[in-house]
């Protein structure tokens, strides 16, 4: 089911106009397309980039309640240089920061940011481009004001092991969260949700990075659209803009898909329509 579930998205016709890279799980590396191709043969084909998730997620942090850290550094360089033979060209990894009552703390921060900074310089070493994702949570009552001041300490701590790390900048990707307000804190407007990202960016991201890709975060397809499109109104910006979204690109279709094959069909038309829109998005053009 797993294996269909991708096949919905992956083997979709016209995506490579839309998409320019897909993040993969290791099992999706190995699977095959219901035409019989590797799934990382059928990207490159599309003149897609295949990449990777190479971090095995978070676990918590020791004594100190309610953070987390990533796992996967063990192994890791190994693992990068088998993903480059077999034709990954970029990686992902994947730390979280909670927002609450004192947190987050300092320790979390740096640990998270250190250890990012150690995966990239691993991924540049193997040859393959990393992507560096420190997601500040949605959850909570925090307001806007707070997220911005949460994440502008994330992204300083995160480039500043970059550099400690020795990373290359114009070889590596910032996936970051729009600043937004706590899901239980009253929301707020597409045109601030904006300003404050984009006050954010530009006070911590130093110019010389490749790229900054947005994770949508809990947001819905509307919203993640909506704020895409509203932070493209303050373009130009010092590095290239897009959007890196999982759930909010594929919610509507697996509404549609419901694991039945009658429905893929429709399901790959709501897909397609939603990477439509985020392409409007991305130059301001929603209205």
């Amino acid at each position: 089911n797993r294996r269909l579930y991708r096949e919905v998205f992956l083997a979709a016709e016209g995506i490579e106009e839309y998409l320019s890279g897909v993040i993969m799980y290791d099992e999706t590396t190995r699977e095959r397309s219901n035409s019989g191709v590797n799934y990382v043969e059928l990207l490159e084909s599309k003149g897609i980039i295949p990449g990777i998730k190479v971090d095995k997620s978070t676990t918590d942090l020791p004594d100190f309640p309610d953070e987390f850290y990533t796992q996967g550094l063990d192994g890791l360089e190994d693992r990068l240089l088998k993903y480059r033979k077999s034709g990954l060209r970029f990686a992902k990894w994947r730390s979280v920061i909670i927002i609450g009552d004192g947190l987050p703390t300092e320790e979390a921060v740096e640990r998270n940011a250190a250890d990012m900074a150690l995966y990239a310089s691993m991924c540049q070493q193997a040859g393959i481009v990393p992507i560096v994702e420190p997601e500040v949570l949605r959850d909570g009552e925090h307001d806007l004001a707070r997220a911005e001041e949460v994440t502008q300490v994330v992204l300083q701590k995160v480039f500043e092991k970059l550099a400690d790390y020795k990373v290359d900048l114009d070889g590596l990707l910032l996936k970051t969260s729009m600043v937004v307000p706590g899901s239980d804190s009253m929301q707020r407007a597409p045109e601030e949700i904006a300003a404050a990202t984009v006050r954010v960016l530009r006070d911590t991201v130093p110019d010389d990075t490749a790229g900054v890709v947005f994770l949508s975060g809990g947001q819905t397809p509307e919203q993640a659209t909506e704020n895409l499109n509203e932070i493209s109104e303050h373009k130009p910006l010092p590095w290239p803009v897009t959007f890196s979204y999982a759930r909010a690109i594929q919610q509507e279709a697996l509404q549609v898909w419901r694991g039945k094959d009658e429905n893929m069909p429709a399901a790959r038309e709501a897909f397609i329509n939603r990477l439509k829109l985020e392409q409007k998005a991305l130059v301001g053009d929603l209205n």
